[in-house]
């Protein structure tokens, strides 16, 4: 993948692979446990262009302070919560994996109002963030990474109809990627955006990759996986005339939703399995938000989300260094015999590490760990 901006700091290679990592100097961390080896290797047309990977690590305060007043009075929780203000951090990390070629790409932008070059008086505080994951070639990931925040920016609805302006972007690069005669139309890429305003973060997921909050030491999931066996794709696509052969819509795809691929669709603006509109959800940051981690597939394929939440924290603890999270996480992706790309891209939500969780001591003698206890917490959650 290619990264959100063009400033590279000193790069390392990750375990001699076709990989780079723009951050310090990396620490050997301790391994976690292996998991069974995954199935085999898919292949793709090579991309046309371009370096198979680049990263970034940046950090931006987002919120004006200047102008901020203490409440009069006591604080009650709610005015704790309203005074929580987000400082922006992000590490990536990206990997080719056992696959011949690189098909993900990614952005990073830390400071809307800076990457913008906003006029001082135009106040657009906010940060966005994707995760691309081409397929059939790198045409439809390089494009989406390249015009989907100026799309979302430029639309009509932005900035008072966030969502509106959101949805409206991902149909722009879908039929820009039809018209487009310099790029293949047969290639396609699943996408998922973190557009934050303030304390408001809107995510948009069209694929297979995920966005995962960590939340005091607990995994809240922000995105659904559109695989096409999933229960409510798997019933818009055959209400469509789509079918499912193991697994793959149409026996070719093994994505329910994605940009481009317009050998598989119809004419534009008609309804057919391939669905190129995006799922949305809208959070309120509070200051229990430690993090979020938006990866595509090839992370998720070998690793549940409150794993990953759980070894992030463990490492924020450490070294408070998201960049070198997100390379941990790949590396253990590939302990774990990950077949596909891999790309991670952490959003850290305050300039500290994550506290320790406290736990009461009980009189009898506790059995489970801290992570233990955490991955508990996860399940219980989504009872």
């Amino acid at each position: 993948m290619g990264p959100g901006t063009d400033v590279w700091p000193h790069c390392t290679s990750l375990d001699n692979r076709h990989s780079r990592e723009c951050m310090p100097a990396m620490i050997e961390d301790e391994d976690p446990e292996d998991f069974d080896h995954l199935s085999e290797t898919k292949f793709a047309k090579p991309p046309r262009n371009g370096p198979p990977v680049r990263h970034s690590l940046s950090e931006a305060l987002l919120v004006d302070t200047s102008n901020l007043k203490s409440p009069k009075g006591p604080l009650s929780p709610q005015n704790v919560s309203c005074m929580f203000l987000p400082v922006f951090r992000s590490g990536s990390c990206s990997e080719i994996g056992p696959k011949p070629y690189m098909e993900d790409e990614f952005i990073c932008v830390d400071d809307l109002q800076q990457h913008l070059h906003a006029k001082p008086d135009h106040t657009l505080t906010g940060a966005f963030y994707g995760v691309f994951d081409g397929h059939g070639g790198v045409d439809a990931a390089s494009f989406t990474k390249r015009n989907i925040l100026e799309f979302i920016i430029k639309d009509s609805n932005f900035p008072n109809g966030v969502q509106k302006a959101v949805k409206n972007a991902f149909a722009k690069i879908d039929h820009e990627l039809a018209d487009h005669s310099s790029l293949d139309n047969s290639s396609g890429t699943t996408a998922l955006t973190v557009l934050i305003l303030g304390r408001n973060m809107i995510i948009a997921n069209a694929g297979d990759c995920r966005a995962v909050l960590g939340k005091r030491g607990r995994a809240i999931e922000l995105s659904v996986d559109h695989k096409p066996s999933c229960t409510s794709e798997k019933m818009r696509i055959e209400k469509l005339g789509g079918v499912i052969y193991d697994g793959y819509l149409n026996g070719q795809l093994s994505v329910a939703r994605a940009l481009g691929d317009w050998h598989m669709k119809g004419p534009k603006g008609s309804d057919c399995p391939l669905s190129s509109e995006p799922e949305l959800k809208e959070v309120t940051l509070t200051e229990e938000d430690e993090f979020v981690i938006i990866g595509c597939d090839g992370l998720w394929d070998v690793m549940s989300s409150q794993y990953a939440v759980t070894i992030v924290r463990k490492e924020l603890m450490v070294h408070n260094d998201p960049g070198k999270c997100s390379r941990e996480l790949v590396s253990e992706a590939l302990k774990r015999n990950s077949c596909d790309n891999l790309t991670v891209v952490i959003i850290c939500f305050s300039s500290e590490p994550p506290p320790k969780i406290e736990i009461p001591r009980s009189r009898n003698r506790r059995t489970i760990s801290v992570e233990g206890l955490d991955v508990l917490k996860g399940v219980l959650h989504h009872v």
